[in-house]
């Protein structure tokens, strides 16, 4: 089996529904940040907010390195502050039940993402692991240095989007 670590984060500007999600994909933990930084990859999203481009960056993620794995099988693990992907594993079954409407009776904002999301991750063998973000320095453990990676991408590609429009 051919195991694989991803990082997702996204930054998003919600005024202007845009924003800037950023992956990359590392097969041991145990690799200098140095040698990371050129291969995380960066894309601009439109008609998004942060739970959209959450869940957006993370099927990019997922289609690119599923793709990549020439039908060997594969073992993911996703490494996101996002608490929306987190939990949708264990919702999948409560909102296929109720066809993705809410208890108002409402289809949920991100039925579209949640149907591929189940689709992609049915297909692959997938663990969830929250990060917390967004920690002091002193605080941050392995994890969270890989994280920062992201986390820094998105947010750079996002601010330099905006010294474009001023």
């Amino acid at each position: 089996m051919f195991h694989q670590h991803i990082f997702i984060d996204g930054s998003v500007n919600n005024q202007l529904k845009i924003g800037y999600g950023a992956y990359f994909v590392v097969s041991g933990l145990c690799v200098s940040l140095k040698s990371l930084e050129d291969t995380v990859k960066v894309r601009f999203f439109e008609q998004t907010n942060s739970t959209r481009l959450e869940l957006q960056t993370l099927l990019w993620a997922l289609d690119e390195t599923s793709a990549l794995a020439n039908d060997h099988e594969l073992a993911l693990t996703v490494y996101t502050d996002s608490q929306n992907i987190i939990g949708l594993p264990e919702r999948r079954s409560r909102l296929e039940r109720n066809n993705y409407f809410s208890s108002k009776n409402r289809k949920h904002n991100n039925y579209d993402l949640y149907q591929e999301f189940y689709r992609l991750t049915s297909k692959l063998n997938c663990e969830f692991v929250k990060v917390a973000g967004h920690q002091p320095s002193d605080r941050k453990d392995g994890i969270d240095k890989l994280f920062d990676l992201v986390d820094q991408a998105s947010r750079r590609a996002l601010r330099k989007d905006f010294q474009h429009m001023e």
